[in-house]
């Protein structure tokens, strides 16, 4: 059954939750189908950032590895799927929801996207009882959007420059919307890159909040990939954006940039070296 958004706001430390409120992500999505100039995909126990993991953990051992975090922080409130790639390319996200639907009915079910394939898969997510969705929109014109996303895979075939960023964003909008329709309580992520979409920041939050997104989360750029010499948003950049932002929907101010396998409370403890024992050497390439 899906919860209400208010009940979500309680007990999700990414939607807003001011109890101390634990989460597991589960690192079982190692592919993806957009090539971002800020991102770099990585299989590691060091870095403490999105795209990145220890290891890609199988469907099948998912029931076991909750268990084991809810024995070492039961303040867990949330199953989280959060890469390292993208949720919703293949099955694994949909099988692994299903599996903790029945085993852990009392754990919130969330999960982040690049919006690619939502529209398509909203039926599917809706049915498997997805509480709370992430979006990352990094802007809504296709001339800007260009200058952060390099090029997607859809449908078999690559689109690049303009013709990609209006691909993703047709495609965004409409996830988004059939999500909202359907109750889901949805937060939209933006990477801010002051060099690129400092001043598109507006346009964003006031067209995803009359989509139905319910939280705003602005997240400063980590410079690495095709980006790595520009630098990060100032303190004072991110504090423009969030006011800017919050003019049209209400904005999340306490994101810790977690890893694709993070365990435990934000902020307070992480049990993913204690959980997700197996190590990879190999770093995924991107595509």
């Amino acid at each position: 059954m899906l919860r209400t958004k208010n009940s979500v706001k309680e007990v999700h430390p990414c939607f807003g939750a001011r109890a101390n409120r634990g989460r597991i992500h589960l690192p079982i999505c190692p592919s993806c189908n957009i090539q971002c100039a800020f991102c770099r995909r990585s299989i590691n126990k060091d870095e403490n950032r999105p795209g990145v993991a220890s290891f890609i953990l199988t469907v099948d051992k998912v029931n076991q590895y909750i268990s084991d975090a809810l024995q070492m922080c039961p303040e867990i409130s949330v199953v989280g799927v959060a890469g390292p790639g993208e949720s919703l390319i293949g099955e694994n996200l949909i099988k692994a929801f299903k599996s903790v639907g029945k085993e852990f009915p009392q754990l919130l079910k969330c999960m982040s996207t690049n919006g690619l394939l939502l529209n398509e898969k909203a039926d599917e997510l809706i049915e498997v009882g997805v509480d709370t969705l992430t979006v990352t929109v990094n802007a809504i014109d296709p001339e800007i959007l260009a200058k952060i996303v390099m090029g997607i895979y859809y449908k078999g075939k690559r689109y690049e420059g303009t013709e990609a960023a209006a691909l993703l964003i047709e495609n965004q909008i409409k996830g988004i919307k059939k999500m909202a329709a359907s109750g889901v309580t949805i937060k939209i992520n933006t990477v801010l890159i002051p060099e690129i979409n400092q001043d598109h920041i507006y346009s964003v939050a006031n067209k995803v909040s009359s989509l139905g997104a319910d939280l705003y989360n602005i997240i400063p750029l980590i410079p690495q990939y095709r980006l790595s010499h520009l630098n990060p948003p100032s303190c004072q950049e991110i504090d423009r954006a969030r006011e800017v932002a919050s003019e049209h929907v209400d904005v999340f101010r306490h994101c810790q940039h977690c890893r694709a396998d993070a365990v435990g409370i934000p902020g307070v403890n992480d049990f993913a070296g204690k959980i997700f024992l197996e190590r990879a050497e190999e770093t995924f390439s991107h595509g």
